[in-house]
C-alpha cells in the first residue's frame, strides 16, 4: 500500500488551499500513491474565526475534494471544520474517495501550551476507522497522539495503520515532543503511524500552525520517514503484514490487562 503525506501550509482562504489540495494529490497519485493524507486545517489554518468557514461534509468544500480523489482514483485525508449544534465547530478529519464520504471529529482538544481549542471546537467521541484495499486505517488529530488509548482502541477496531493529521504548536520542546509520541504510538499501537502536519508556516502567535516534521513509523517505533519544516511530499510504501508479524513477536496488545 502506497501513502503520501502533503506537508502543506494552508492559509485562510478554503479556495487556495483546494487548489493546494488538487495539485498535491495530482502530485502524490502520479507516485503511485493509493492513499493521500493532508494536515490537519487543511481547508484553513488556525487563528482566524473557523465559523464562517465551517461547512458539513455535503458542502461545496469537502464535495469539491471529493472531486479531485474521484478524479485521480484515490482515497483522500484533508483536515476540515464542520458546524456543530452547539455554535463551535468540529475539528474533521474528511476521508474520501472510492466509494467513501464521511469525516473523524477530534475527540481530544488542545486546552494546553496557552491554547483553548474547547472554546470554539466542539469535541467528538468515536474511534473512526476506514478500509481501502483490506488495509484498516485508524484516525486521530493533532493532540489526539498524546492518548495511547485512543491508538489501542484503533487497533481493536482492526487498525493497522494509523493516520494523524496535524497542526502542531510550535515552542520549546515540541519538536522533540512529536517525534517521540509519533515512534510511541507505533510501538505501543504496534501499528504504522502515518503522521502529517502543516509545514511551518513562521506565524507569530498562540495558535497552532504547524512546524512540518512529518513523519512515518513502522510498528516498532522505527522512523522510515521524516520530512523538514517546508512543504514537502513524503510517498512511502506500508506492509500489513509486517504489523502481523510484529503482533506475533511483541504481543502487547494481546497481553493487556488493563
Amino acid at each position: 500500500m502506497r501513502v503520501a503525506l502533503c506537508q502543506i501550509s494552508s492559509g485562510d482562504d478554503p479556495a487556495a488551499n483546494l487548489a493546494l489540495v488538487r495539485d498535491w494529490t495530482a502530485r502524490a497519485a502520479a507516485g503511485g500513491a493509493a492513499v493521500v493524507v493532508f494536515p490537519e486545517a487543511t481547508q484553513c489554518r488556525f487563528g482566524v474565526p473557523l465559523g464562517p468557514v465551517a461547512e458539513p461534509v455535503d458542502g461545496p468544500w469537502a464535495t469539491a475534494v471529493r472531486a479531485v480523489a474521484d478524479e485521480h482514483g484515490v482515497v483522500v485525508v484533508a483536515g476540515m471544520f464542520t458546524p456543530d449544534p452547539s455554535g463551535r465547530v468540529r475539528n474533521t478529519l474528511l476521508v474520501t474517495g472510492r466509494g467513501q464520504h464521511f469525516g473523524y471529529d477530534k475527540i481530544h482538544l488542545f486546552d494546553a501550551f496557552g491554547f483553548t481549542e474547547s472554546k470554539t471546537v466542539a469535541p467528538g467521541s468515536e474511534p473512526t476507522t476506514f478500509t481501502v484495499d483490506d488495509v484498516v486505517f485508524g484516525l486521530a488529530t493533532c493532540y489526539d497522539i498524546r492518548f495511547p488509548e485512543l491508538f489501542r482502541a484503533l487497533a481493536a477496531k482492526g487498525a493497522t495503520a494509523m493516520i494523524v493529521g496535524a497542526s502542531w504548536g510550535a515552542g520549546e520542546g515540541k519538536l522533540e515532543q512529536w517525534d517521540l509520541l509519533c515512534r510511541a504510538r507505533a510501538l505501543d499501537s504496534t501499528s504504522w503511524v502515518l503522521a502529517c502536519g502543516q509545514a511551518f508556516a513562521g506565524i507569530e502567535g498562540p495558535a497552532p500552525t504547524g512546524i512540518g516534521h512529518s513523519t512515518v513509523a513502522g510498528p516498532t517505533g522505527a522512523v522510515v520517514a521524516h520530512a523538514g519544516a517546508d512543504p514537502e511530499l513524503v510517498v512511502v510504501d506500508i506492509d500489513p503484514g509486517v504489523v502481523e508479524r510484529v503482533r506475533e513477536t511483541i504481543p502487547v496488545l494481546a497481553n493487556r490487562r488493563l
